[in-house]
């Protein structure tokens, strides 16, 4: 069994206090303060601080080999030419020399382009995150749960690139989620928690380099729960997907009707699992436990209410005895309005109505 990751927030930061050990301090002629220091060294840019760098150092930190590495921040290149590895800034993408920087006017890499493999077709723009997600990411994930055979590792990577690192590179880059201007705006994602540790305009005596560091925690925290999540989460619930899958037929002889076991997070490895195997026809309504037996038809794709097939407009919005009378169905408790998911009181009666919205469907 894997063993779940615990402790490694305080491992990796006990040293990180104020004043940071790992960061020591001289005054330029400048007259304002840049970061140095001694032994290994992860160079990024000082002043105002993002997500994507102290994420970046994070995960680095993860690593044996940088787990003591201090946190050089400067943008002076005569004190990042002394560093091991350096994170956006610099001017240079190389990773041969460990350069992780994508500000640069030519800069068009994806994951697409640095991992050239089948399965890895993002092409979202990278950050310093991405970046070093894309070099080290497989790397961390097995050093962190060693119990993890290659395929585990490359589902959990491409699981917290699409839930988490592809969210830092996009808002990093500035690009935009939709073509439209949106109706509400996210105010409490990581990239915006992480801008307000930075000190404002009218604070006094906060030391940013400090906050840097509480910035790499906070990263490090979020990411750390997603690699949990995965991992022991929603990993584990890819085999009963894949059994409900195998069973389709023994469920409806048209194959188009799966039932989970338990219910458990499953969108996401029936698409996946879908797209290896080639499942066809393409499933349609999905059977369920939850107080009493759901119906959720299949979304066109994660995350959307609009069906693949959905429920029959005539079953909409009605509930118990109004359904029953309807629907023709005894015992169908619901149906919701947008006819993506439905409940009935028993596991016969929940097949039944995914049989007749199929038969139904088909006859339009």
């Amino acid at each position: 069994m894997i063993k779940y990751i615990s402790g490694i927030i305080p491992r990796l930061f006990t040293k990180l206090s104020v004043p940071p050990g790992n960061i020591t301090y001289t005054l330029t002629t400048s007259q304002k303060f840049v970061t140095m220091a001694k032994n290994v060294k992860i160079g990024t840019h000082d002043g105002t601080f993002h997500c994507d760098e102290a994420l970046a150092c994070f995960m680095l930190k993860t690593l044996p080999r940088y787990k003591d590495a201090v946190i050089v921040r400067s943008r002076d290149m005569n004190i990042l030419d002394t560093c091991d590895i350096v994170v956006d800034v610099g001017g240079e993408y190389n990773p041969s020399k460990h350069r992780y920087d994508h500000h640069m006017r030519d800069f068009n890499e994806s994951i697409s382009t640095v991992i050239k493999k089948p399965g890895y077709d993002w092409t979202m723009k990278l950050s310093s995150a991405g970046l070093i997600y894309c070099h080290f990411g497989h790397e961390i994930i097995k050093h962190l749960i060693p119990q993890a055979n290659d395929s585990d590792v490359e589902l959990i990577f491409k699981h917290i690139y699409d839930t988490l690192i592809k969210e830092v590179d996009g808002i990093d880059n500035g690009v935009l989620m939709f073509n439209e201007e949106p109706v509400y705006r996210i105010v409490t994602d990581l990239s915006s928690r992480v801008k307000y540790l930075n000190p404002e305009w009218n604070s006094k005596d906060i030391n940013v380099d400090s906050q840097f560091l509480k910035a790499v925690e906070l990263t490090g925290q979020e990411l750390v729960q997603h690699i949990n999540y995965a991992a022991y989460v929603w990993l584990p619930a890819r085999s009963i997907v894949q059994e409900a899958i195998d069973k389709r037929f023994e469920v409806d002889p048209s194959g188009e009707i799966i039932e989970l076991l338990q219910f458990v997070p499953w969108s996401q490895h029936l698409y996946a699992i879908e797209k290896e195997q080639n499942v066809q026809p393409p499933l349609k309504f999905v059977i369920f436990s939850s107080d009493n037996y759901r119906v959720r038809g299949i979304p066109v794709e994660p995350n959307s209410f609009v069906c693949r097939l959905s429920l029959p407009e005539p079953w909409g919005g009605l509930r118990d005895e109004k359904l029953v009378s309807v629907s023709g169905i005894k015992d169908a408790v619901f149906v919701h309005s947008k006819r993506f998911v439905g409940g009935h009181l028993t596991r016969e009666g929940a097949i039944t109505m995914a049989r007749k919205a199929l038969e139904l469907g088909k006859a339009v």
